[in-house]
This record gives structure tokens, sequence and C-alpha cells, in this order.
């Protein structure tokens, strides 16, 4: 090696006990614990830092052998390589053929290490549902480390039936733009996993920014963003009349959802311990208010109307929650209001539970002289912080209440 090597003997290194560092030359050393425990190391300088590389326990690496590894890894010092990342580099590549884990097996390792930083358990259910329709029949089986651009693109450009008919075919990435844009996502992010755990090595094809936007047109060039189809606050009246005339529990869920603004989620997700309807609230935990990721919430107390609390009283509540869905120990599926809705005659293309809140935004603008804050918090909008703590103070109930109650009144029809 150039340097002074071969200093160490077998029995002299047996004997040793004194903790410290027993240079054989050539960067090898014998590194002797307080513990007396010993083990071989390489130490070498690599682009101006100096770095220590193990090469075993002494009592199963002998000294010959440990000369061998070391002179091996001074070699790659030569040549300018790291000798710690190309071992590293080695053993991740031997993992992947190792365990060769197939893409359904790591997205489901994925969702399960994401779940419980969900909010919903139903984003676990719409990964796995959209991935097992879309993605799974093309890639699902093969292994992690050989899902390709190519691949990616098949599951994209698949054909799928066109909007609105059921006999002629269109590509995914065309026609159902938002769902194959969350599936990319969605693969993109199992195949960040399988590589952070050692399933995979290289570019992630699944990725955006220099892979797919290369192929197809932006997501807003497709499909641009539409808003929710809304009500005119002027039908809302003869619509509740209707609505009220319909028992069914999924008619409940949606007049307390039009009643508080709510989004679907909370009312769906509404369970019995979250109503007072002694004080006539209903307390959402800050951890099922949507939010930016990451960022605690406050719980929202929301102000129920008289007609709210009436009929919360008659409901037959099940299994904890609010509004029982059909399969035991669950609540109403997010899809039953909009089914009630379709069943009523007011189709997707003409109101959606979710544009309620809309309609009644612009009731509260242009037929009142509420503060627009007090609205935008009213139905738990994002609102800065220091006008929410503002709006936190003790009369801030009783003036959601006066709003609140404003707007059953003309939902009713009374005003």
């Amino acid at each position: 090696m150039g340097r002074a090597a071969n200093k160490l003997s077998v029995k002299f290194c047996e004997k040793l006990l004194t903790p410290g560092l027993y240079g054989d030359g050539g960067g090898l050393y014998l590194q002797v614990s307080s513990s007396s425990t010993k083990a071989w190391v390489f130490r070498f300088m690599i682009r101006g830092h100096a770095r220590k590389m193990g090469l075993g326990d002494f009592e199963r690496v002998k000294l010959a052998d440990a000369r061998k590894k070391a002179q091996a890894a001074y070699s790659l010092v030569v040549d300018g390589i790291d000798p710690i990342a190309a071992r590293d580099a080695v053993r991740a590549s031997q993992a992947v053929h190792t365990k060769a884990l197939t893409f359904k097996e790591c997205a489901t390792q994925c969702i399960a290490d994401r779940e419980e930083g969900w909010k919903s358990p139903r984003h676990a259910e719409q990964w796995t549902s959209s991935l097992e329709r879309y993605a799974y029949p093309t890639i699902g089986h093969l292994p992690v480390s050989d899902v390709s651009l190519a691949l990616v693109l098949k599951v994209l450009k698949q054909q799928v039936n066109k909007k609105g008919s059921k006999t002629e075919l269109g590509q995914f990435w065309s026609e159902k733009t938002e769902t194959a844009s969350r599936v990319r996502n969605r693969i993109e992010n199992v195949l960040d996993w399988a590589k952070v755990h050692g399933h995979r090595s290289g570019d992630n094809p699944a990725r955006w920014t220099g892979f797919i936007d290369q192929v197809l047109p932006a997501r807003e060039q497709v499909s641009p963003v539409t808003h929710y189809p809304a009500m005119p606050y002027v039908d809302l009246p003869n619509f509740m009349k209707k609505l009220r005339a319909n028992d069914c529990v999924s008619a409940r869920a949606l007049e307390l959802t039009i009643l508080t603004a709510m989004r679907t989620d909370a009312t769906i997700g509404a369970t019995l311990p979250e109503m007072d309807l002694e004080k006539a609230t209903w307390t959402i935990s800050g951890k099922r208010l949507k939010g930016r990721k990451g960022k605690e919430r406050r719980d929202l107390v929301i102000p129920l109307t008289a007609r709210a609390v009436a009929f919360l009283k008659e409901v037959p509540s099940e299994g904890g929650f609010v509004f029982p869905g059909g399969k035991p120990g669950k609540g109403l599926s997010n899809a039953a209001m909009d089914q009630l809705l379709k069943g009523m005659g007011y189709p997707g293309t003409v109101a959606t539970v979710h544009g309620f809140r809309s309609t009644f935004k612009d009731w509260a603008t242009e037929q009142t002289d509420y503060p627009t804050d007090l609205v935008e918090y009213a139905y738990a909008h994002t609102v800065p912080d220091k006008t929410e703590a503002a709006y936190r103070r003790g009369d801030m109930i009783e003036k959601r209440r006066r709003l609140m109650e404003d707007w059953a009144a003309y939902c009713e029809g009374r005003v």
C-alpha cells in the first residue's frame, strides 16, 4: 500500500485488553472498546473528510481477512470512491433482489404506515380502492423494482368509459383526469416508500416534473378546475320543504349539513358524544376538521338551531354515529346525500351537497349585514389567526347562533 503494513500479529491482538486503536498499517486498525470488545475498522480520507468503516468483529473476521477487506477499501479510495457508499449501494441492490416485494405489497405497507397520520379512515379506503381499480391490474403483481415509466403511462393511458357513456371508451387521463392525477400521485408515493425501504433504486418514474409532464398534458389543460354546482338561495325554501317531507336518515343528514353549512365529512362522521342537545351545540374535534397537513386545528363548537335540535332528538342513532350507515358500526356513506339529491331530481350538474356551503355564503353576503369574518368562521372556513382569536371570545357562539337561526328561518321560508 506504500505504507508500513502488517504490524499486528494474531497473538498480540488476542491479548489486547486496553481500550484504544491499534494500527496494522494501510488504514487498518483494531479497535478495543472500554468493555474489551474488539472490531476491525478502516480509516481513510475522502474528499477532505476523515471517515471510519467497520470491517467486522475480531472474533468473526480473521486478521488476514481484515487485511484483504482493508486493501479492497483502500483501492476504492485511490480511485476516488467512498467505500462506505459503495458497500451501501451493494446492500441496497441485494435487498431489492432478495425481497422482491410486489407493487401491491409495497402499496399495502405504505398505506398502513401513512394511515395513522390521516384524519379520516376514508383516506386509506380511497387509496386502496383507486389503486385496486386502476393500478393493480397493470402493475400490482410486478416486483416494485420493475415499475417503469412505460408501465406508469400504461396505467394512466388505460381505456375507461367516456364521461356520460357506458359504451364509448377514452383515455383514463383525459376522461377521469382528477382520479387519474390522484392515482399517479399515489403510485409516486408508493415508489418513494419502496426506495426508502430498499426495494428499488433510481428515479421515480411516476413523478410529474421531468417524467409524466413530458408525455401527458397538465391536469389543468385537460380538465379545468370547476366549482361545485350550487343551488341559488332563492330556490332553497322550496327545496327544504321537499327535503323535510322525506323521513329517511340521509334526508336528516343533508338537512343538518345545510343548516350548519358544514362539509359532508363532518356530518357523516358526527358521533353522539359530539352533540349536546341541552346546550344546542355540536362540537367537532380539531382532528376531524379540514386544514393544512400538520397544522393543529382547535375544536369547533357549532350552534344548533331549534329545528336541528328537534329532529336530532328523533333520529334513530346507532353504533355511536348520529347518522348510521348500512354497515354495522359505520356512519352514513359519503355518497348517500348526493344520491338523495339525485333521487329528488337534483343531479350533480344542478346541485351538490358541498355546493350548499356556497348557497349559505351567497345568502349571508347578499341578504344580511353580518361581518364577512363571522360568516367565514360560521362554516369553518379558514380565517386569519388573529381574527379567529378575536371571535373566540365569550359572545362568539351567540353571534353565530343568531346568524344560523336567521339562516334556518330563511330555509323554512319564514323570512
